[in-house]
């Protein structure tokens, strides 16, 4: 997978003038394509219509990618790097492991929900291409560890069960993500935001440290 865009200021102040332009470049590149990814879909935008909204020659844009498809996986690292930002903000609320975990499931329904009409096929190309990659396993690897910090949480505040392996609980979240993502990227009319709900109060209740009353 190419290398991740620098984000930090002082990294940013580090490079020379010709390596931030470069970096410059290669990000309206990539915004440009997912935005006409979005609004067109992965397989109608061509590339040179990528070059067309970045402003910059079909040239410009094989030095920066091989091909469309690695663009998308560079959009794949992206995603998952949001993502991790997002589990990261959620571990930081306030209440229960439960709560965290409805709070985290409506951030997803929220993103799609904010997400151009044709966000369903970009998020199935970035799906297929990122477990295509050679990096397909550091991936799931790093977003497991993240889904084990939350659980790791839990655990230590006391509202998660010890009576099964802490891998396991975040095994079943990364699991009930995956599912989500699977379906609403495929099946028309899914209910996502419903789905991701119920799943969160789903995972709560069964990864509680004791029973529950269920909640509405």
């Amino acid at each position: 997978m190419t290398q991740a865009l620098p984000t930090a200021a002082g990294a940013l102040r580090d490079l020379t003038r010709r390596e931030r332009r470069k970096l410059e470049v290669r990000r309206r590149i990539l915004d440009a394509a997912e935005a006409l990814f979005d609004a067109r879909g992965v397989t109608a935008t061509r590339v040179a219509q990528i070059c067309e909204r970045a402003d910059v020659a079909e040239k410009t844009f094989f030095n920066h990618f091989a091909s469309k498809q690695d663009l998308l996986r560079e959009l794949a690292a992206g995603a998952l790097g949001r993502l991790l930002v997002d589990i990261e903000q959620t571990r930081k609320r306030p209440g229960t492991t439960r709560e965290r975990l409805i709070a985290f499931f409506g951030s997803i329904a929220d993103h799609a929900e904010e997400a151009g009409p044709m966000h369903r096929e970009l998020l199935t190309e970035i799906i297929h291409v990122a477990h295509e990659a050679r990096t397909e396993r550091e991936q799931v690897r790093v977003l497991k560890d993240a889904f084990g910090a939350l659980v790791a949480d839990g655990i230590a505040a006391g509202d998660l069960t010890r009576r099964h392996a802490p891998e396991t609980l975040s095994d079943m979240i990364l699991g009930a993500f995956y599912v989500l993502m699977f379906n609403w990227a495929h099946l028309e009319g899914y209910g996502l935001r419903r789905h991701a709900l119920a799943a969160a109060r789903f995972l709560g209740d069964a990864m509680a440290a004791s029973p529950r009353r269920r909640r509405p």
